[in-house]
């Protein structure tokens, strides 16, 4: 059976990244639906997401989007991050929301767009020095929408100068996260549609080019777990960005749609040791939320991630390799099934209360007083959101 001492000191270690946009105005393709006291800028995302890390004790880290979190001064809002008790993450690059890349960004046939995207990227890399990030995450939505508009094998070339050029600009402590995308926005080929893509890529590239695993952007029924244990096995997991989806979009909450794929993808996580430090993976919540509360929100995803990953590390191994190795099937699946059916939320209610946080990270915020207070202040000026 796990140890309990053991299980307690991986959850109280855990580490979830929030996104800095989680915080700000989303909606869909036809409308961005705006709420009191979201955020007007990148300092009060801040100040929002220190409150997620207050009530759950896992959240220390943000990850910023770039051009939306642009400030004249990286190391102070690196400074205004440390003094509310978290820190910054990784940085992510936007190359999808100019006129210029209605062709592509990195892949678009015309040079001097190619040009202007690098040095785009490049610029993530000089945010990366200046707030100290170790992460930067690339996310391309170049493709095209029929077929011979462009050169396929081309536009893989395009994409290999370009990872090459920001490679060489990483610095030591640095990497590249290489996300991939089945579809959207272009409908006929996307060029990085899959892990296969972005393993490829991250090979040739070198130790500090990874892939990232979004866990929405997969074809139905696309068994993600096979997927991480084989990146694990490779050294080649840099990250998940997780979110859910029902159909197409990606932005729900972790595991709203399917609580049993992400319990089963973080036991791969933990059976391969993906929780220790040193194999580097970083979990990191990719959301919008459009219609519910914000912060609330990215709480709840964080809770969702705990507790899939106290259920996977009740797994019984020995009983699990056992069962396995003697090839009885039903008493393979009954172990993990056994873990997966455990309420683990006793648990980490104690988890928290040896850490000194609320047993209930949601009544933690409601008791805060917080989105009162942001209602009550933040009036004026321009609110948050996609472009900004």
């Amino acid at each position: 059976m796990p140890d309990l001492p053991s299980v307690k000191a991986a959850l109280k270690s855990q580490v979830i990244e929030t996104p800095s946009w989680g915080y700000g105005n989303s909606g869909t393709r036809f409308k961005v639906f705006a709420q009191q006291g979201v955020p007007r800028d990148p300092y009060e995302k801040l100040d929002d997401a220190a409150q997620v890390h207050a009530a759950t004790g896992v959240a220390p880290v943000v990850s910023l989007h770039i051009p939306w979190d642009r400030v004249q001064d990286y190391a102070k809002l690196a400074a205004h991050a440390e003094e509310r008790g978290i820190r910054l993450g990784a940085i992510n690059s936007n190359v999808f929301q100019d006129d210029d890349y209605k062709l592509g960004s990195v892949t678009n046939p015309d040079p001097a767009v190619r040009r202007k995207a690098l040095d785009h990227l490049l610029e993530c890399v000089d945010i990366m020095d200046a707030t100290g990030s170790r992460d930067l995450k690339l996310w391309f939505s170049d493709g095209t929408n029929y077929p011979g508009q462009d050169d396929i094998a081309a536009r893989q070339d395009r994409l290999a100068e370009a990872l090459a050029a920001v490679y060489r600009r990483l610095g030591d402590h640095q990497r590249m996260l290489l996300e991939y995308k089945l579809f959207e926005p272009a409908f006929y080929a996307t060029d990085v549609p899959d892990w296969g893509t972005s393993y490829a890529h991250c090979l040739k590239l070198g130790p500090k080019a990874q892939v990232v695993v979004d866990t929405g952007h997969h074809a139905p029924g696309t068994n993600i777990e096979f997927i991480v244990a084989f990146l694990l096995r490779e050294g080649k997991l840099g990250g998940f960005d997780f979110n859910s989806r029902f159909y197409a979009d990606d932005d729900l909450m972790v595991g709203a749609a399917d609580p049993f794929q992400l319990f089963r993808i973080l036991h791969e996580v933990a059976k391969n040791g993906g929780l220790e430090p040193a194999a580097g993976v970083a979990f990191m919540l990719d959301q919008c939320h459009n219609i519910e509360a914000k912060i609330p929100a990215v709480i709840r995803s964080v809770m969702n991630v705990q507790e899939a990953t106290a259920k996977a590390l009740l797994v019984d191994l020995d009983a699990l390799r056992a069962a396995q190795h003697s090839g009885d099937v039903l008493a393979a699946n009954a172990v993990l099934m056994d873990a997966y059916n455990t309420d683990v939320r006793p648990l980490l209610a104690e988890v928290r209360q040896e850490q000194g946080l609320h047993p209930d990270p949601m009544a933690a915020y409601r008791d805060s007083g917080w989105q009162e207070r942001i209602v009550a202040d933040r009036v004026g000026g321009t609110q948050a959101g996609w472009g900004a």
